[in-house]
């Protein structure tokens, strides 16, 4: 009997702490699930868009900008963006990466920019109190294309 218990209370032991660990991953993390909406208003001031091929629009033309970012009544500004996006589809869209400047840290952002409708990114990480920052960026055109609104729905944690 006392074999048969030394072997079964180990592995017992072991059964149940792997359950524990399951139990504990498939557990959401309710500080990661919390989250805000930052919205700032760009001004597309400085886009300029380089030629890498054929003449026009083609696959492969570089799409560069450093613009201001204003709060979301577009009334005081409140930080500054940098970034490319490489023309991926003609006529069509953009893959781009940049960066958002805003009081306290950075949010960097990836994904697709459509010539026509909104587009949404990935946000794949910060810096200062953005530093865990996860979620996505609504891209929305404004007056023409002349302004952007960035809507971030930021999460902390991962």
């Amino acid at each position: 009997m006392k074999r048969v218990l030394s072997l079964v209370v180990p592995l017992g032991g072991v059964a149940l702490l792997t359950l524990a660990v399951t139990a504990f991953a498939a557990t959401p993390d309710r500080r990661g699930d919390r989250g805000r909406t930052i919205t700032v208003i760009e001004h597309a001031t400085t886009d300029a868009t380089t030629d890498t091929g054929a003449p026009g629009d083609t696959a492969g033309d570089i799409l560069t900008f450093a613009n201001d970012v204003f709060n979301a009544a577009d009334a005081r500004k409140v930080g500054t963006d940098q970034g490319y996006c490489i023309r991926v589809v003609p006529r069509s869209s953009y893959e781009c990466t940049w960066t958002t400047r805003l009081n306290g840290g950075h949010i960097v952002v990836s994904g697709p920019f459509r010539d026509a409708g909104d587009s949404v990114l990935a946000i794949t990480g910060g810096t200062g109190r953005f530093r865990d920052a996860s979620g996505t960026m609504n891209l929305h055109a404004l007056a023409g294309g002349t302004k952007f609104a960035f809507r971030f729905h930021v999460r902390r944690g991962r």
